[in-house]
């Protein structure tokens, strides 16, 4: 299996890391969510199959979100609410590799969920960060 390589920016964490197996990309998901509020965005990079869902599952176990966590690319986003016994903030999965700019992210209408979520968006850099 081949080490997942990606880049992870999340408050002042701006990375390069190698994990290898999917187990600990989800682990070091799993380790982040405790430090992330509603209103926190994580942008997510790194090539195809750098282990970004990977990384988001875990932050949705680590959360206590409901839903199976899986790569939203046809449907842009998806919201997954907090199970009895989370930490009680959503978390919002944007996939922004079929956007062509900040405009299109801002039209999937996600700044109602800013506040209240915590928002991890793949292929997001350059896109997503303001």
């Amino acid at each position: 299996m081949m080490a997942s390589r990606l880049s992870a920016i999340a408050f002042v964490l701006d990375a390069e890391l190698e994990l290898p197996t999917t187990a600990d990309t989800e682990a070091l998901g799993e380790q982040l969510a405790p430090e992330l509020r509603a209103g926190d965005l994580l942008v997510v990079s790194g090539p195809l199959g750098a282990g970004k869902t990977a990384l988001v599952r875990g932050l949705a176990r680590g959360l206590g979100v409901a839903g199976p966590v899986t790569s939203p690319t046809f449907v842009i986003a998806r919201e997954h609410r907090p199970l009895p016994g989370g930490a009680g903030v959503p978390l919002v999965h944007v996939d922004a590799y079929r956007l062509g700019s900040a405009a299109e992210l801002d039209d999937l209408d996600l700044d109602t969920d800013l506040a209240d979520a915590v928002v991890a968006v793949e292929w997001g850099e350059g896109v997503a960060e303001r």
